[in-house]
């Protein structure tokens, strides 16, 4: 057991060093999400007028969606690194080593949570700079980071069964507008009884990111909202079993034994 808590350290110790070497993927999964942040409180805060809007500050409406965006970049960037290993023959070679697919998984994963410490940091911390409110107070602190950490973790599990079904690093980072996509359509710029149109609206019902979001806005709009932090958990913590479980299995003819 110590010996394999060891492997699941070096592994993941492994994975947030080759992603710290790498500031082209590091960078841009924390400032471009900011940046897209900046632009949208800019250019509709005047939709904080419309009756029924939520609250009168847009950026506290918005924060939450670089959050998503973070775990999408999340989901690319370990996928990407996970197939480039599987291309070169790296996961190969790990087989005939001690090293266990969970420990392998755990790993790759504890990885993508460094990272996303790193990114609920930031967020919170120029959000809170540029003027959103956070109606949780204190006590929402801790939840906020529980809520982020899951939902990279779900995120990062989606992208290692992709990486491990697709293992080619090009594959992975064309994937970026399928994953953008489900942003796009989600309850991300305006709250759903609040969408216009109907097939929009009916999609961003649909769509388990708008629950996400929603988790993450009630602590700086409403506060503790159990069933908005309910919904929100209940989504990631199911995205994460589905995914990790095929991911292992997908594992498995990665890394045969001989």
């Amino acid at each position: 057991m110590t010996g394999q808590l060891e492997r699941t350290y070096e592994v993941a110790r492994r994975s947030f060093v080759r992603a710290w070497r790498q500031p082209a993927t590091v960078i841009p999964s924390i400032t471009f999400p900011l940046m897209l942040l900046a632009v949208n409180a800019a250019g509709l805060n005047s939709a904080t007028k419309i009756p029924g809007f939520p609250t009168d500050s847009y950026i506290s409406f918005a924060l939450a969606v670089p959050f998503l965006q973070g775990a999408i970049f999340a989901l690319l960037n370990s996928g990407t690194d996970l197939a480039r290993d599987a291309e070169t023959g790296f996961l190969q070679r790990l087989a005939l080593s001690p090293l266990s697919g969970s420990a392998l998984l755990a790993g790759t994963l504890g990885g993508v949570l460094a990272i996303a410490i790193l990114q609920t940091v930031t967020y919170l911390g120029v959000g809170l700079a540029a003027g959103a409110e956070f109606e949780a107070g204190l006590a929402g602190i801790p939840i906020l980071f529980a809520l982020a950490l899951t939902i990279q973790f779900a995120f990062g599990c989606i992208g290692t069964y992709f990486a491990l079904r697709v293992p080619s690093a090009e594959a992975m980072q064309s994937m970026f507008p399928v994953f953008f996509i489900f942003l796009f359509f989600s309850s991300g710029s305006l709250p759903r009884d609040l969408i216009a149109q109907d097939w929009f609206r009916t999609i961003a019902t649909i769509n388990p990111v708008s629950y996400l979001i929603e988790g993450i806005r009630s602590l700086f709009i409403t506060g503790i909202d159990g069933e908005a932090l309910g919904l929100a958990f209940g989504i990631s913590i199911a995205l994460g079993a589905i995914f990790l479980s095929a991911a292992a299995v997908a594992l498995r003819s990665r890394l045969v034994r001989t």
